[in-house]
């Protein structure tokens, strides 16, 4: 590659990382001041509406774009997540219990396991659905989860993803502050954009068929 292919790729690579920055500052801001408890719905919303954006080559200041999200998203945001953060907190706190009893507990909790990671999978799903598609809230969930279990090898590629998001965070807790959260929201965005293309070019060819 030449010095001039060099330097376009690593500009490319910076401005993805400042993107990323930015997008994670922003969640951070507002769910604080939304008290944590009301910011983290409509901020986390807001934050996949904008991945979105970006992911569609649109061109958008950040701040202004996310105030309007967060407004916009705040009671569906905090009807949507609230209840998936509530669920992965009881499972981890069961998991955690059952850890402790030791051997005798191991099959309660595996449960606990193999259902936290399988919220996790839905969610990937449910939350970039929320922002791309015009659906009732009541329809998000059995939506999310019918895609998952229709997509297995998607749902395995989000779920990798998701792990090595969090590993690198746990890895280098500098990193995780500054990019976790703003980092998996835009690879989730991105990777399940071109899920969705995928399905509604296929759906098309069925109807054509």
């Amino acid at each position: 590659m030449s010095m001039s292919g060099w330097s376009l790729r690593l500009y490319e690579v910076a401005d993805e990382l400042i993107w990323t920055a930015k997008l994670n500052a922003a969640w951070i801001g507002f769910t604080l001041l939304g008290g944590v408890a009301l910011g983290i719905g409509p901020a986390t919303l807001a934050a996949y509406d904008l991945a979105r954006r970006r992911v569609s080559h649109e061109s958008f200041h950040v701040l202004p774009a996310f105030q309007t999200a967060f407004r916009r998203e705040f009671r569906r945001g905090t009807v949507v997540v609230l209840p998936l953060l509530v669920a992965g907190i009881v499972l981890i706190g069961n998991y955690l219990y059952f850890a402790a009893l030791g051997s005798s507990a191991s099959l309660p909790r595996l449960a606990c396991f193999v259902a936290f990671f399988g919220l996790a999978v839905i969610s990937a799903w449910l939350l970039p659905m929320a922002v791309h598609y015009d659906l009732r809230l009541r329809d998000l969930l059995p939506k999310a989860s019918l895609v998952a279990l229709a997509r297995p090898a998607s749902s395995v590629v989000l779920l990798f993803v998701l792990v090595a998001v969090g590993f690198v965070a746990g890895t280098v807790p500098v990193l995780g502050l500054l990019l976790a959260v703003g980092g998996w929201i835009q690879l989730d965005s991105w990777l399940c954009q071109r899920f969705f293309a995928e399905n509604e070019a296929r759906l098309h060819l069925k109807g054509n068929s």
